[in-house]
């Protein structure tokens, strides 16, 4: 009988691709990992991986039952956190986020007084991967921006707060067009920023000379600060630059520029204590002011 250990070790050599690396990661004998996952294979009768000097890679079978492993595995979780909390938050909550949640700092810490005893654990992403992590039960819920890509059956949305984004840009241009010869520096596909510049750009009959994907918020305003390109960013995360002088902000149309950002969860079956909690917790900081050190 396959046991949930097994199905643990199968994720963690998936999501690394190796068995020598999983086993270090999980503080098992490699040995012991190896072998588990053979007898996981021979209990499920199916190849679970292609081996090679490369690494391990999914097979077509593995890749459907890994997203059922994802789901055990976070049903068995849950199990055992309301066993043990007798309906009290306590337990782990993975939760990621996109880069520029401003009132994050002030939401986690929040729930962390409040909650100390629940290992909270986060991570950063763009929204298409983050919403197929929650989806997939890699993530309990994520921030992320609202937009048609987050919208589905299978998720709850609970909306945080509402800002503007901006062209920023080294210089102050009177012409918007004449900043679009520059590189658009951006997060990875998938980015609601990057969307929402895209269809600006599609509602003037314009399309960019470069992008280049930078990953983070930081590499994206020091390349922007340094001249090397323009970025479309939440107001919240630059004001203070631009109270500097160090970059200037230009305005675009309503339509493309005020996005709202929002928490998703699987919201088609019972949440946890531990993800209710956090929930009410970002319902009562979301109202609240920022304090002044978030405030740029």
């Amino acid at each position: 009988m396959m046991n949930g250990r097994d199905l643990r070790i199968f994720v963690k050599v998936a999501e690394l691709g190796s068995i020598s690396h999983a086993a270090k990661a999980l503080n098992y004998v490699q040995s012991n990992v190896s072998s588990r996952i053979q007898k996981l294979e021979e209990d499920l009768n199916v190849v679970l991986f292609f081996r090679s000097k490369q690494g391990m890679q999914l097979t077509p079978e593995g890749k459907v039952l890994i997203d059922i492993a994802y789901k055990i595995i976070e049903l068995s979780d849950k199990m055992m956190q309301v066993a043990r909390s007798g309906g009290q938050p306590v337990g782990k909550l993975e939760i990621a986020s996109v880069e520029t949640v401003i009132k994050l700092p002030l939401i986690l810490s929040k729930f962390n007084k409040n909650y100390s005893s629940v290992d909270l654990r986060l991570a950063t992403g763009v929204t298409t991967a983050l919403r197929d992590k929650v989806l997939n039960y890699q993530l309990d819920g994520a921030f992320v921006t609202k937009s048609r890509l987050t919208s589905h059956p299978e998720l709850t949305e609970v909306d945080v707060f509402e800002e503007k984004l901006v062209l920023i840009a080294d210089h102050h241009a009177d012409d918007l067009i004449t900043l679009l010869e520059r590189p658009l520096l951006t997060f990875s596909d998938g980015c609601g920023y990057r969307a929402k510049f895209q269809e600006w750009l599609k509602s003037i009959g314009r399309d960019l000379t470069k992008n280049m994907e930078l990953g983070t918020l930081e590499t994206t305003l020091g390349s922007v600060i340094s001249g090397l390109g323009i970025a479309f960013v939440p107001y919240s995360a630059v004001a203070h630059y631009e109270k500097t002088g160090l970059i200037y902000c230009h305005e675009l149309p309503e339509k493309y520029s005020a996005i709202t950002t929002t928490f998703i969860y699987r919201g088609n079956e019972e949440i946890s204590p531990v993800l209710q909690a956090f929930v009410e917790t970002i319902d009562l900081a979301k109202d609240d002011a920022i304090s002044p050190f978030y405030r740029f």
